[in-house]
């Protein structure tokens, strides 16, 4: 917990607002929700799955037909791709901070400042935290994409029909309660869903910020010209 309290603290001190809202929504109701409550309600999925035939082999078959990969493996592989692209920004911060401090002990009292806040989001940094929102955006929409292909409408039925061999004939396989199943698989999808509206306002809050100080910087620009145009003439 020391470690995870570092990094989310590492996080936020170069995130936006926006961005602190989603790693709050991240981590207390994406990661905490898997480790507490998700994977508890998956670990019997294999088990209890029952199928009312006594064929070998028949019940494992279904089991990987209907379940070709995991909701709880699937959720950890998406947690996993959508929190890296934040340590890129904190690894890039930590460049910029040791290439100053590089910097300073070559040029001892020659030195000039080449970063007065590494962690301002300008030049390279500021392109890596938007390629960070995009790409965190779209980790979430392919994923949602294939838990829809896998599981239809996000839902798992109660009672399914399989008759695939070495089954002898359509037999009906029971999953193990889906109904409490349905109802985690619909909240990390509503979840999931903020965190990509979350992603997207951030991204065009910085791409609309970064607009308006170029505007600024060329109307004050072309102000400063008028200026010293009218004072030529004088």
């Amino acid at each position: 917990w020391g470690v995870f309290e570092g990094l989310l603290s590492g996080v936020n001190k170069y995130s936006t607002a926006f961005g602190r809202i989603w790693l709050s929504v991240v981590f207390v109701f994406r990661v905490l929700v898997y480790v507490v409550a998700a994977e508890r309600v998956w670990s019997d999925d294999h088990k209890d799955f029952d199928c009312n035939t006594r064929q070998p082999g028949c019940t494992n078959v279904c089991f990987d037909h209907f379940f070709p990969v995991s909701h709880i493996r699937l959720w950890a592989l998406q947690l996993i791709l959508v929190t890296c692209p934040s340590l890129l920004v904190i690894m890039h911060v930590a460049y910029r901070e040791a290439k100053q401090q590089r910097r300073r002990a070559a040029a001892g009292s020659d030195y000039r400042c080449l970063y007065p806040n590494p962690g301002k989001k300008r030049g390279g940094l500021w392109w890596t935290y938007l390629l960070s929102l995009i790409f965190k955006a779209g980790v979430d929409i392919i994923f949602l994409y294939i838990f829809y292909r896998l599981y239809r409408n996000y839902t798992l039925p109660s009672v399914v029909k399989c008759e695939l061999p070495p089954c002898p004939n359509t037999v009906d396989c029971f999953i193990s309660r889906p109904t409490e199943k349905n109802i985690f698989t619909i909240f990390m999808v509503v979840t999931t869903c903020i965190c990509i509206a979350l992603s997207l306002v951030e991204a065009t809050y910085l791409i609309g910020k970064r607009c308006c100080e170029c505007l600024q910087a060329r109307s004050g620009e072309s102000c400063q010209h008028s200026r010293d145009c009218a004072l030529s003439c004088a």
